[in-house]
């Protein structure tokens, strides 16, 4: 065994420190706890295993202050690997602690500290206990995780050699921490600097595939599973052993094993699919009796095959003669079994009183406002299988419904003939979680099936509708979901056949007695109003009342979703809200909510989207609430902006207390600052002008200033946004700002790497953090500059030069995403529009990508004034469009009803160059045009 480390004078002095007793001369020997010190260090850690909190808290915070002390780590690894009298709980959690301490204040530790817990690490990775090995191999990928590798040359050496050992201790001690290792530091492991140490231990690793012992060969492969997906060289040199290997162990009778056998095939199908292509047919036969394993973590895994094959393009050829078998597994994988329906206490049917426990809230992270052409937010994604999520975030039943979803959308409706007769047994089986698992698949294809599943719509969505009344709330939850996955259709139809019975029965069940329930028809409610929209219009009344009444119905966890529902039936329905019986019932639980909550309450997010969207659809008819809701999101603004100031404002010890010492500064949440930014944007937008009371009486476009140079990318993106609905509310105040407001927007127009005029300090910290993805900064941002032309006219020439040609970068970017190609050119075009004297110039070099950008959104105010401003600029230019002509005739020939006067601007673009080149080569040009464009411009134009 390794002697520990001797101490120097400081630590022991500080031994002495801590627990009282004189502070001797410095003398130099082995390190040694003192009796009564351990004792005391002892008895707290077993009072932290107290179910008692506050014995709890008031343990950690002594526990914390014993960091002061360079020696207290010295007596956590003490316990750790010498007490082997004491219980391996209280063993275990020093070594957790030591853990802790590790990560927090690594840096911090005596060197005498550091060479004392790595010698005891290595020196009992063998011990007789699972346990006590397994914390010490966390503690080793710790330290090694917080730099260390480099400076502990000796561990992978010693651990890889460990291997070897006859004492099995030493040996799965040694692998578990290699495990870790692998697991924590795979990009470390495989570069120069430590001399690509995976060149051996990947070798070595293979060896033990095919050991005695279970649990190191399971180790074994976890470590190789580690480097699949990154293609590390060191592997891909011995891929065929590594698959030989795996194919021997697929029979294993050790689940562990069997389970990292099927997650490795489900690794190289990603990336080596070429080494699995010749065995394709036994590994599809291995996953479909994996996927039926005993051990669900192992089914799990197998079903994993199935959801990664789909994304393979051979996925059809291989899968095509085994639907028949693997549809049913997946089927019968998706019923609830008798522990899931403990777990969701499936028995409980009525529990709408009964409180819900902050715990099971799940923490909400506010999206922020994005500005699309079209004048849409990109809706939530209400399609996950979300429907039991008291289980974990991930399991067999969803990854089985999952795998039907992704294989429906591979095989379309030839999917349906091995899947309806199973439909038909489970849809009306007698047994309510056959049913209930049926319903399920029902929604899963849904997608995938649809062209194949409109004749059986007819009957399935009566079917459905009536299944809502269901006496199990389980199944009434999963029916919500399944009828969203076909609110498309159902809007389509006539309204008195699916539409009207199914909003009827939904909203009964928005009042469910079951809380699971109530969450899943609000939540199915929410997709039905975004797909029905206007057409929700005349049972406005009902709906309101429902939702209405539902706030003195709802525990905590759904009032958060009902907060969406009404925010999306706002959204849906816009200024049709604005009715004065409409407003009297919805407004009063809203704002009796708003002013309940407290500034530091994360209950305001969800309540903020929702009157933004209100407020956006109310118009005039919010302005009797809008001046307290406009003065609380500035001060929410103000407050955050002030509580980031305390940490980066210079102080006599530290210049930015903040980000140098975070452990002694919390910032604040800016989630606050942008939920608050949006419901202003909303705001500018609902009110337009009549918001310039509010604005001229209030900071927030000095405010607004300090939030587009933040750092976090979404307070710029909603800065950015703000910034162009106030543009267009009213401009008089935001004119005088312009040219400071400017330089910030031209700084955010790249989508891939925004430098922001920070101080200098703030770059080394920032550096190895910054995103690379800014597409909504840029986008917003991009649109706020439109936006600004629009209203500054010929002054903006200034400014011209400032964001032109980044601009026109951005256009000419390929994998450009199209929000942002579009407001790009609708951007370009509107400076073009008030100074093409300066834009036209550039002409040649954007006007491709920009006509192809903008033939595909409908006709509105934003692309009126971006065709004007080309329509100028070819004025200025012609030259600048004759080699992409056509592309511009495309453009026009988007429009379904052009302005009277845009029309005669295109009427003359088009004659002018007709009439430029002469009547047989217009001739021989309009032959090139697919015959649609022809026939649109011959009889719009003339030409």
């Amino acid at each position: 065994m390794v002697r520990p480390s001797s101490r120097g004078a400081q630590a022991q002095c500080a031994h002495f420190s801590i627990f009282g007793g004189k502070k001797p001369e410095s003398v130099k020997m082995e390190w040694q706890p003192d009796p009564a010190g351990l004792q005391q260090i002892l008895q707290l850690l077993k009072e932290s295993q107290s179910p008692d909190t506050e014995t709890q808290r008031a343990v950690q915070q002594k526990l914390e202050s014993l960091n002061q002390y360079p020696d207290f780590n010295n007596y956590l690894i003490y316990v750790l690997t010498k007490l082997k009298t004491e219980d391996e709980p209280t063993r275990s959690l020093s070594g957790l602690i030591l853990k802790n301490n590790v990560k927090a204040h690594y840096t911090n530790f005596p060197a005498q500290v550091t060479d004392f817990v790595k010698k005891e690490c290595l020196a009992n990775i063998g011990d007789p206990s699972p346990l006590i090995r397994a914390t010490i191999g966390i503690l080793i990928t710790t330290i090694a995780s917080k730099g260390e590798l480099q400076n502990w040359p000796e561990l992978l050496p010693h651990l890889c050699s460990l291997l070897d050992s006859n004492d099995y201790n030493i040996c799965e001690g040694a692998f578990g921490a290699l495990q870790k290792v692998c697991e924590d530091s795979a990009e470390l492991l495989d570069c120069d600097a430590l001399n690509r140490p995976l060149n051996t231990m990947i070798p070595k690793f293979l060896q033990y595939f095919k050991h005695t012992s279970a649990k190191i060969r399971s180790h074994a492969i976890a470590c190789v599973n580690q480097f699949i997906i990154s293609r590390t060289q060191a592997l891909m040199v011995h891929i065929d052993v590594f698959i030989e290997n795996l194919f021997a162990l697929a029979n294993d009778e050790d689940p562990e094993v069997r389970k990292n056998v099927c997650r490795a095939l489900v690794m190289l199908q990603e990336v080596r699919m070429d080494r699995l292509i010749p065995h394709m047919h036994n590994i599809v036969e291995y996953m479909l009796l994996r996927t039926q394993d005993g051990d669900e973590t192992v089914a799990l895994e197998a079903c994993e095959f199935w959801l990664t094959l789909a994304e393979q393009p051979i996925c059809k050829e291989v899968l095509s003669g085994y639907l028949d078998r693997v549809i049913p597994v997946l089927v019968n994988n998706t019923r609830y079994s008798e522990i899931d329906i403990i777990l969701l206490k499936g028995d409980v049917e009525e529990d709408e009183q009964i409180p819900d426990r902050e715990e099971d809230i799940r923490p909400r992270f506010h999206k922020a406002k994005t500005h699309t052409p079209s004048e849409e937010q990109d809706g939530q994604d209400s399609d996950d299988l979300d429907d039991d999520e008291a289980l974990s975030d991930w399991n067999l039943r969803k990854c089985s419904a999952a795998a039907l979803d992704v294989l429906a959308n591979v095989f379309r409706d030839d999917l349906l003939p091995n899947l309806l007769p199973i439909l038909k047994e489970t849809l009306f089986h007698p047994d309510w979680e056959a049913k209930e698992s049926g319903i399920l698949v029902l929604g899963a294809i849904a997608e995938g099936c649809m062209n194949g599943m409109v004749q059986h719509l007819p009957d399935l969505v009566p079917f459905l509708i009536k299944s809502l009344s269901e006496k199990k709330a389980l199944v009434r939850s999963i029916t919500c979901w399944t009828l969203s996955r076909y609110a498309h259709w159902i809007v389509q139809q006539q309204h008195e056949l699916y539409l009207k019975p199914l909003m009827t029965e939904l909203l009964k069940r928005v009042l469910d007695t079951n809380k699971r329930v109530q969450e899943a028809a609000c939540s199915a409610f929410a997709t039905l109003e975004e797909e029905a929209c206007t057409e929700l219009v005349p049972y406005l009344g009902y709906i309101l009342e429902t939702l209405v009444y539902a706030f003195n119905k709802y525990q905590h966890k759904n009032l958060l979703i009902l907060y969406d529902a009404i925010g999306t039936l706002a959204d849906s329905v816009g200024n049709h809200l604005n009715k004065a019986e409409y407003i009297n019932m919805l407004m009063p639980p809203l704002i009796a909510k708003w002013n309940s909550l407290r500034d530091e309450d994360k209950d305001l997010f969800p309540l903020l989207e929702c009157l933004s969207s209100v407020a956006t659809a109310l118009q005039s008819g919010f302005l009797p609430y809008s001046e307290p809701v406009y003065q609380r999101c500035v001060n929410l603004v103000q407050q955050n902006l002030q509580q980031s100031m305390v940490g980066i404002q210079p102080s006599p010890d530290s210049k930015m207390a903040a980000l140098s010492q975070p452990d002694q500064f919390e910032p604040p949440d800016k989630d606050f600052m942008i939920v608050a930014l949006d419901l202003l944007s909303g705001l500018a937008e609902g009110l337009n002008e009549q918001i310039e009371p509010l604005v001229s009486s209030s900071n927030i476009l000095s405010l607004l200033f300090q939030c587009m140079q933040d750092k976090m990318p979404e307070v710029r993106q909603s800065s950015f946004a703000l910034l162009g609905d106030l543009t267009k509310a009213c401009f008089q105040h935001v004119k005088p700002c312009i040219a400071d407001y400017m330089p910030i927007l031209g700084a955010n127009l790249n989508p891939e790497f925004v430098l922001l005029p920070f101080a200098a300090d703030f770059m080394p910290i920032l550096g190895a953090n910054l995103n690379p993805e800014f597409i909504s900064v840029c986008n917003n941002a991009t649109w706020a500059i439109g936006e600004i032309s629009i209203q500054m006219g010929a002054d903006m020439q200034p400014y011209v030069a400032l964001v032109l040609s980044q601009l026109v970068d951005i256009i000419n970017r390929p994998g450009t995403p199209k929000t942002l190609l579009e407001n790009t050119a609708i951007t370009i075009g509107r400076l073009g529009y008030v100074c093409p004297q300066e834009v036209a110039p550039m002409l040649q070099q954007f006007i491709r990508p920009w006509c192809t950008s903008l033939r595909n959104i409908r006709d509105n105010e934003e692309k009126d004034s971006a065709f004007r401003g080309i329509c100028s600029m070819i004025h200025v230019n012609p030259g600048g469009v004759v080699q992409d002509f056509i592309f511009f005739c495309d453009a026009v020939a988007s429009w379904v009803n052009p302005k009277e006067d845009l029309k005669e601007m295109f009427f003359r673009i088009l004659h002018g160059f007709k009439n430029q080149v002469g009547e047989e080569n217009w001739r021989r040009f309009s032959d090139q045009f697919p015959l649609p464009l022809k026939e649109r411009l011959s009889t719009q134009y003339g030409v």
